[in-house]
């Protein structure tokens, strides 16, 4: 783990260009490398991910400590905004303590049905950290190498705070190559969460397997979305795409009087998870899940004149990089046209995106670019985002990343 120079060191600075600091005075916590003007430092000191750094504009004024990561774009991320608070092992320790007392106060920490996320990453003042809770088991994801090498820190932190049974670390897609990040999942402390572990969400009971299901092994952020679903589906056929295991389509089985659902995922396991929920919830008799690819399979779909009265669309991320904007935005527009003609006039279709780089106005647009390359009308009756346990930080708008729009299709 680096180790942090005293504060009499001769600190690593990183010198913002000219007209470019605004944002970070503003606590925007990213400086991607195109900012940064100059790199200071001191003979004998090695600028390696994790190193500290003190961040100045160009007029030398002070405006943060961070981290420095010499592999990813994200070239510094920021923590502390208070030139006499540096990034020592207390103020980890008071980060995280922070964030978990802000779910104690949401959420019943001490019971095993409990499934809440503890940090999220730059909304808890922690970029490049997600740390999920399941049932007394703490899940963790780091998305920064430069964080992870203060990862002996951090998890003492969280076990402080709840004293899980067991620490189990989880790896995201892409880190290797964004951050130079080579880690693997697995335990790291106390013993390893069952496979799967119970969960209970809004009356409902779900088997999660946090060891190997995608992200964390649930879709925690959708919790009060699949409720609010629930009052468009009594009596309803519904069409549960990129299910995952079930999420969605049982909720609406239990709670919203749902005639029947059918599933799609283009995931094995995934289905075997929801065939094996909806037998936990006795509601499997009214299930039908489907692998496949979703696109094809709702083009089969419509070529078999198959009718829904609801349909859910809650594909994976589509944006990564600002790149990759026009693709995802093209990709959510021909996700929803090939559902339309599944869905009979006055229908509802409720569409999903957790990209963060895609704005709530643009996913807005899309849905309206929808309506006139199909030629039918389509009311947005509600917009839905995270819970309280995915927050907002209002210096950084990335970290509004869902929009669920409930819409009737005329």
């Amino acid at each position: 783990m680096s180790s942090l120079p005293t504060v009499g060191d001769a600190v690593p600075e990183i010198v913002i260009r000219s007209r470019r600091a605004q944002p970070f005075f503003g606590r925007h916590p990213w400086i991607f490398a195109g900012a940064i003007d100059q790199v200071r430092v001191a003979p004998g000191v090695e600028l390696k991910a994790g190193t500290e750094v003190r961040v100045l504009s160009s007029e030398g004024k002070f405006i943060a400590w961070g981290l420095f990561n010499p592999v990813s774009r994200i070239r510094v991320r920021l923590y502390s905004w208070r030139e006499t608070q540096r990034l020592t092992p207390e103020f980890w320790k008071q980060q995280v303590e922070r964030a978990v007392e802000g779910r104690r106060r949401q959420f019943d920490l001490k019971n095993e049905s409990t499934g809440c996320r503890l940090i999220f990453s730059e909304a808890d003042s922690l970029s490049g950290l997600t740390v999920d809770f399941y049932g007394g088991y703490v899940l963790v994801q780091f998305q920064s190498l430069a964080l992870f090498e203060y990862r002996e820190t951090l998890i003492q932190a969280l076990e402080a705070c709840l004293k899980p049974k067991g620490v189990w670390l989880r790896t995201e897609k892409g880190m290797r190559e964004a951050e130079g990040l080579e880690i693997e999942d697995g335990l790291l402390k106390g013993e390893a969460p069952p496979q799967p572990l119970f969960l209970e969400e809004n009356g409902v009971q779900f088997g999660v397997d946090v060891q190997r299901g995608q992200k964390t092994g649930y879709f925690l952020d959708q919790r009060q979305n699949r409720l609010a679903v629930c009052r468009y589906t009594q009596g309803a056929r519904v069409l549960d795409a990129f299910c995952f295991s079930g999420g969605f389509g049982i909720t609406a089985l239990k709670c919203g009087g749902a005639a029947s659902v059918v599933g799609i995922d283009s995931s094995e396991s995934a289905l075997k998870l929801a065939a094996a929920n909806a037998e936990l919830n006795g509601v499997a008799n009214r299930c039908q899940w489907k692998k496949s690819e979703v696109r094809p399979a709702l083009s089969e779909l419509s070529g078999q004149g198959a009718k829904f009265d609801v349909v859910i669309l809650d594909p994976p991320r589509m944006a990564r990089t600002r790149g990759g904007m026009d693709r995802a935005i093209q990709g959510y527009t021909r996700l929803n046209l090939d559902a339309l003609p599944l869905i009979p006039p006055g229908g509802i279709l409720v569409t999903c995106s957790c990209s963060g780089l895609v704005t709530r106005a643009e996913f807005v647009e899309m849905v309206g670019d929808v309506a006139r390359q199909s030629g039918r009308d389509i009311q947005i009756l509600e917009t839905h985002g995270q819970p309280c346990d995915h927050p907002v930080s209002a210096t950084c708008p990335e970290t509004e990343y869902l929009k669920v729009f409930i819409c009737r299709v005329q």
